[in-house]
């Protein structure tokens, strides 16, 4: 097999594993001028043709993910449900206490 062959094989298989709508958080950016602190969280955008993963960040940044490079991790069931959770009761009004 040859590198071109390889590659693409790999990028399909992050296009797979990493979907659009996926919720990664980073474990470390293999990049010294990182806009995007360690334990950030972020939305899978797109992964382009040679696996690169491009996620919006919950701070607004759009850096890209070298996969095999950075370190980073999709959120667990129970992280999309806190994180939906906590959307959720951010959208209540503040009733406060009445007197």
């Amino acid at each position: 097999m040859n590198e071109f062959e390889r590659m693409r094989r790999r990028a399909e298989m992050v296009k797979k594993q990493f979907p659009q709508g996926t919720r990664i958080e980073l474990v470390s950016m293999n990049d010294p001028y990182s806009p995007v602190p360690s334990g950030m969280r972020g939305t899978v955008d797109c992964v382009d043709d040679i696996g690169t993963i491009f996620p919006t960040w919950d701070n607004g940044r759009s850096l890209g993910l070298v996969y095999g490079e950075d370190s980073f991790r999709k959120l667990t069931p129970e992280e999309l449900e806190e994180e939906r959770l906590a959307a959720e009761q951010a959208q209540q009004p503040d009733m406060g206490m009445q007197i």
